[in-house]
């Protein structure tokens, strides 16, 4: 899961491209875009606490693939 797995990579591209486009670092930035997201809307003034926040952000990084 921390490389993008194709017949091609291996041949044209850099390790650090097959993990730019990894499943890891897909579902990390998606979850790093959550975190930004819900610091905007609390600071527009919806009802997301900072406890929240944070409990997402101790989270980003345990992804379960196995779901």
């Amino acid at each position: 899961m921390d490389t993008y797995q194709n017949p091609l990579i291996s041949r044209y591209s850099t390790s650090e491209m097959a993990e730019l486009f990894s499943d890891t670092y897909k579902v990390g930035l998606w979850r790093r875009l959550w975190v930004a997201l819900a610091e905007s809307q609390k600071e527009l003034g919806l009802a997301i606490t900072s406890e929240q926040i944070e409990e997402m952000k101790r989270f980003e990084k345990d992804i379960n693939f196995d779901i």
